[in-house]
């Protein structure tokens, strides 16, 4: 079973009196695990599809379905809580409350959920902490920390909730060309290492290059699915519910 699938989706907005289409009939399978990259100019609509799949927007038609359910039709409080316990963001701008540490930003997520308990949520980010490498900035604030050191609390408050799946949007774009090698390389790791499912909306061909799927939008559309084989591209053809297999051949 795919753990997100997109089907039929259309999105559009009216601007003045004009209707503008961002997606246009877009039919989108996702695997668990794998480390997808959208690609495509400014104003494709990759941004859109990444803020569709996240539940912060809804489709004007067609259905978003997340590990076998389906999520449109559902109230705002439902989706709300579904990003809090599946779903984990990394923002371009790092979205850091910058009145609080780095640990209060990491454990801000877990204060949504009740469950979670005083010793388990410093127990988490202790641990994610640890994983991007940023135990002794715990009590740093973001002003006091580089960019890069941002995007890593960043990358640390996405996991402290054990996402199934982290949407990052143009997560690079602010960092310097070192910097942002270093954060996807950590962003690999955690994916290789934990199984998490990332999905990168994306101009950044460094981002292409580390993924192992690649689906391009143009003008609202897909214009290609490719897995990555043997350290090259292959372009698939899909089925009518856009799946693609973990082979690179059409799904049966």
């Amino acid at each position: 079973m795919s753990l997100v699938r997109v089907q039929g989706v259309t999105k559009e907005y009216l601007l003045g009196e004009q209707v503008v289409v961002a997606l246009d009939d877009i039919t989108l399978s996702i695997e668990e695990g794998v480390f997808m990259a959208i690609a495509g100019p400014s104003g494709s609509g990759k941004t859109t599809l990444l803020n569709i799949i996240g539940c912060i927007d809804l489709p004007t038609r067609g259905q978003v379905y997340i590990d076998g359910r389906e999520v449109t039709g559902r109230s705002a409080d439902d989706l709300a809580d579904l990003r809090a316990r599946t779903i984990g963001f990394i923002f371009q701008t790092f979205n850091l409350f910058p009145v609080l540490t780095a640990a209060e930003n990491v454990e801000y997520p877990l204060l949504q959920l009740p469950e979670i308990g005083r010793e388990e949520r410093r127990r988490r980010v202790k641990k994610f902490l640890r994983v991007v490498g940023l135990e002794k900035q715990a009590d740093h604030r973001p002003n006091q920390l580089s960019g890069g050191q941002r995007q890593r609390v960043a990358i640390a408050r996405a996991l402290a909730i054990n996402p199934r799946i982290v949407l990052a949007d143009e997560p690079t774009a602010n960092l310097d060309s070192r910097t942002g090698s270093d954060i996807l390389a950590l962003m690999k790791q955690i994916n290789r290492e934990y199984g998490t499912t990332f999905i990168f909306s994306t101009h950044d061909r460094r981002v292409m290059a580390m993924a192992d799927r690649l689906v391009r939008i143009e003008d609202g559309h897909v214009s290609m699915l490719a897995v990555r084989a043997n350290d090259q591209w292959k372009s698939v053809r899909t089925r009518a519910d856009g799946r693609i297999n973990n082979t690179g051949k059409e799904a049966a």
